[in-house]
Formats: structure tokens, sequence, C-alpha cells
């Protein structure tokens, strides 16, 4: 147990194989895969193209994504809908952890936050205290 991170509600990752730093994540352990805002997804040829963060996020610029290595799966979304997602494997920084772990691509654009951060992901690795964001407390990011 004691190799195991306290993290909080919300959390700063980077995706340093996508050149994405310092975004706001949801910690969720009521989901079980985690998965990234992105748009544009579309599969030709046996490769998948999609673009990350487009404009709700102004500070972060459009980029284009390619990746020859991917699936497909059914997830439930977060109105109990199925959805056939792709889902890719890269690297996560969280809690200065690099995780390398599968995430699954949907438009996130009507969610507050661009990332979600699932059980999958945090199981071994981190204990969720939601009285924490970005591992302070919330007493003392209010000052």
């Amino acid at each position: 147990m004691d190799d195991k991170q306290i993290i909080g509600r919300l959390e700063e990752v980077d995706f340093p194989e996508l050149s994405l730093y310092g975004i706001t994540a949801k910690i969720d352990t009521g989901a079980y895969t985690s998965s990234l805002h992105c748009y544009d997804i579309r599969e030709e040829k046996g490769v998948l193209y999609f673009k990350l963060l487009n404009a709700p996020q102004t500070e972060f610029k459009v980029q284009d994504q390619k990746f020859t290595e991917y699936s497909q799966k059914n997830i439930k979304n977060s109105f109990g809908e199925i959805e056939k997602r792709f889902i890719i494997k890269t690297v996560v920084k969280i809690a200065g952890k690099n995780v390398k772990t599968f995430i699954s691509l949907t438009n996130r654009g009507t969610m507050k936050y661009p990332v979600l951060i699932g059980r999958k992901l945090l199981k071994n690795r981190f204990i969720v205290d939601v009285a924490l964001v970005n591992n302070l407390s919330v007493e003392s990011t209010a000052n």
C-alpha cells in the first residue's frame, strides 16, 4: 500500500508521446477506462487519424495525430449509451509517474475536462482523495 501515491479528484496530466502537457484530468473511479478528447477521428487504409484539443481549448493548438497500432472497443459512455471507440496505447504522466496505458478516443467537447482517468489506470498505482485537487488540499488552493 505504501507504494501507491495519493492523488486528487482533478490532476494535471501529460501525454508526452502526443506532445500534450499540463492538461487537467478528471479522476473518475466510476469509469473503467480512461478517455481523451479528440475529434475528426477516422480510419483510412489501416491508419487511425484524429485531431487533439480543438477550439474550446484555446491555449492548445490543434494537433493532427496518426497511429498504425490501435484497436476498437464498445464502451458505455456517461449517458449509458454504448459507443464503438478507437483505443490507442500511450504514456500518461500523472503525479510524476509515467504509465503506459490504453486510452479511448472520444469527443469530450461538451465535457468540462478533456481527459478522464479511469480505474484501469489507477488500480494498484494511486489512491484518490476527493478532498484534493492536483494533490493539494482544497483549503490550501483556495488561499
